[in-house]
């Protein structure tokens, strides 16, 4: 699945980036990835966050890309040696089960990827033995699908079209770690340290419904098959839904979305 919209993020990479810069900032505030450091990013897609901590730690230091795709962490190498960064390494690794030694990290990294976690209590479980003693950990994951309506109402609007809830129940989703106690839980019931959980506002801005649609429907890897295979006259009916839905979001400018993401930070103890 995520393989397949592998090549739409690479394309809108910087998008994306941009898209999550405060959610990147805040994961490198509360981690502190320092000059020297080890830092593992957690399904990197095109490798933002990575990125932005292998400037950090420098040329002494090492970041390691990681994604389920291979195909997307090619991309994020590619992106890295573009930029001249000889400190960034692509692996292949599974979030609910990370082939790496124990210890082996100062900080831990995930932006939108946890909620995509089969078990990701496991993976919060994983991530901490992979962290050193005293390293950190934060991850970000999308806030309640009511203060995300840049995605809420395409499900919403798609489920109608096809009759059939979207994602499936029992399918983790963008929202599936949306409640900001669970969240905590995940990471205090895993061992971790100094647990905190905080929102960060996320708006997104668009020129228009289609370019909306377009990078929305492209990005969305649980959703882009279905979209795709929709007829015409069903994709007619799902524009004539989301023309409706978006009418309280339009200005002058085009498309104005509110968003909310939850940051959860979390430090593995010294004993």
């Amino acid at each position: 699945m995520w393989a397949s919209v592998a090549p739409a993020w690479g394309e809108h990479a910087g998008y994306a980036d941009a898209r999550g810069a405060a959610m990147t900032a805040r994961l490198l505030e509360v981690t502190a990835p320092r000059p020297g450091g080890r830092v593992l990013e957690l399904a990197c897609g095109p490798g933002g966050v990575g990125i932005a901590a292998a400037r950090l730690v420098g040329t002494a230091g090492e970041v390691v890309v990681s994604d389920v795709a291979a195909e997307m962490t090619a991309i994020a190498a590619a992106r890295a040696a573009d930029l001249g960064l000889a400190n960034v390494r692509a692996l292949t690794l599974d979030l609910d089960d990370l082939d790496q030694p124990d210890q082996a990290y100062d900080v831990v990294l995930c932006r939108e990827g946890l909620m995509f976690a089969f078990d990701p209590a496991r993976a919060v479980a994983e991530v901490r033995r992979v962290l050193r003693p005293g390293g950190r950990m934060a991850v970000s994951v999308w806030g309640p699908r009511a203060a995300n309506p840049w995605l809420g109402v395409v499900f919403d609007a798609v489920g109608a079209v096809l009759g059939t809830p979207v994602p499936p129940p029992g399918i983790p989703g963008p929202f599936a770690l949306a409640d900001a106690d669970r969240l905590g839980r995940l990471l205090t019931g895993a061992g971790l340290a100094d647990v905190a959980v905080e929102e960060v506002p996320v708006p997104l801005r668009d020129r228009s419904l289609d370019a909306w649609l377009t990078r929305t429907s492209a990005l969305a890897g649980p959703l882009a098959k279905r979209l795709a295979m929709l007829d015409e006259p069903a994709r007619r009916a799902l524009r004539a839904r989301l023309e409706e839905a978006v009418r309280p979001y339009r200005t002058p400018d085009g498309l104005a979305f509110p968003g909310l993401a939850l940051v959860a930070s979390g430090r593995r103890a010294y004993t």
